[in-house]
């Protein structure tokens, strides 16, 4: 293999890419020393002129970084936080918040028409919130540098085979994302610094967790260092010596293992979800909030209505609904998060919304819930989309069908399948922006027949 060209090249940005990197082609539709192949360059904004070095070379594409601006777009923007352009949590600080939502939008456009052949009849105005200090859940890996001699707590870098030394993060809730140096100083002072791999943070309304995995037993220092950290900055401390069953609290008083309720209220439906530390929550509160009352607003529950709810989770959208139609069913895969959400309906009073546990990627003819009648629908399906639980669905019972989508190119092919196999409309689409700052794309999608 040829060895990569590290020259420094001068380039044209002409579009971006899905995840935020700049596209550059020379003047004779040729990039810079190679034959035709499209170049993606990180930290470079459509319409810029940029000098870059190549970091990795591929069959269709090469890859490379910006190391200086000859010519800004009006769009670039100082970035806030000291750490862009090495960790990889974020793509976009040095583009405009306003026009970040929109790139997003175009995302959104391009995968329907690209890999759905489809274009919705309506866009949807781009839901935004707060842009900074609103990831409340989220994975920091730890690592060991002796040569550094200290131990990095953070996000991966932009090559993601190092972790990124952090001192701040500025999108991450200011409770975590200003006690980075902290969290690395306790850390490297355990015996069993090498031993941590991650450490997870969620948080509720009124506490924040860290549930530290751990591949040894932790000395009773250890466990006294955690203690003391734990009470000085206010954190709930969990402990994951295994799988995600061996989660347990650390016991702050030495009288047993003490449980910290974790929970967030959705004020305008009068719930309040409880949650375990490693459960999954929508990692922006105040965007959570507009995105629920946008998906009912296209949904348009009926009081003498039964909605299902697919990929239903702790009963985010579930619980809400209970409010406002006769009844309810939410189904999911994974059996600690229905059991949360009975408990959860139990908790708020609700009698009318009902949860089964079922793999929703295969054959779901014996479930019993598939053979009661439904009037809408209302999914929120992984990454890998919901095209198999489409396919097996009595779609004609509903009315309307509203998808919420974590990635636009299974959103697309499902979309594919509905309006051109199954004969549905496309009303209206649009995107949210669940992550300020990332390429990350989250939108939502309204059907009829």
């Amino acid at each position: 293999m040829a060895r990569l060209d590290r020259t420094p090249f001068e380039a044209e940005i002409t579009d971006l890419t899905h995840d935020g990197r700049g596209v550059a082609r020379s003047a004779d539709g040729k990039t810079p020393g190679e034959s035709g192949k499209a170049i993606f360059i990180s930290g470079a904004l459509p319409g810029e002129r940029v000098i870059a070095i190549r970091t990795g070379r591929h069959r269709s594409f090469d890859e490379a970084r910006t190391v200086e601006v000859l010519q800004a777009a009006p769009e670039r923007v100082e970035p806030r936080c000291v750490h862009f352009g090495t960790c990889g949590g974020c793509a976009l600080q040095h583009y405009a918040e306003d026009r970040q939502i929109l790139a997003k939008q175009r995302v959104l456009r391009e995968n329907l028409e690209r890999i759905g052949k489809v274009a919705p009849e309506r866009w949807l105005e781009p839901l935004t919130d707060a842009a900074w200090g609103y990831r409340r859940k989220g994975r920091l890996s730890v690592r060991r540098v002796e040569k550094k001699d200290k131990t990095l707590v953070g996000f991966r870098e932009t090559d993601p085979r190092f972790v990124a030394d952090l001192s701040e993060c500025h999108t991450v809730i200011p409770q975590i994302g200003q006690k980075l140096g902290a969290l690395s100083a306790l850390v490297d002072g355990l015996e069993a610094r090498r031993e941590i791999p991650q450490i997870e943070f969620i948080a509720g309304d009124e506490a924040v967790a860290l549930t530290f995995r751990h591949l040894k037993p932790l000395s009773e220092g250890d466990r006294a260092a955690l203690t003391a950290f734990a009470k000085e900055n206010g954190f709930a401390i969990y402990l994951q010596p295994g799988g995600i069953d061996s989660v347990h609290p650390l016991a702050l008083n030495g009288d047993g293992r003490d449980e910290v309720p974790l929970s967030f209220r959705l004020p305008g439906w009068d719930v309040e979800l409880k949650f375990r530390p490693l459960d999954f929550i929508q990692v922006n509160a105040g965007l959570n909030h507009k995105m629920i009352r946008h998906a009912f607003d296209l949904l348009e529950p009926q009081p003498d209505e039964r909605v299902l709810d697919l990929f239903a989770g702790l009963g985010n959208f579930t619980l809400p609904l209970a409010r406002q139609v006769r009844e309810v069913v939410g189904v999911e895969g994974e059996t600690g998060l229905v059991q949360r959400a009975r408990d959860n309906a139990a908790h708020n009073g609700l009698d009318n919304a009902r949860f089964f546990a079922a793999d929703l990627a295969k054959d779901l003819s014996g479930e019993p819930w598939m053979r009661e009648g439904f009037d809408k629908l209302l999914l929120d399906p992984p990454r890998s989309g919901a095209d198999f639980v489409l396919s097996v669905l009595p779609l004609k019972q509903f009315k309307r069908i509203v998808y919420v989508s974590c990635h636009p190119a299974s959103l697309a092919r499902d979309a594919g399948y509905l309006v051109n196999e199954k004969g549905w409309k496309l009303k209206a689409a649009g995107v949210m922006d669940m992550f300020p700052h990332t390429a990350h794309v989250e939108s939502i999608a309204l059907f009829e027949p």
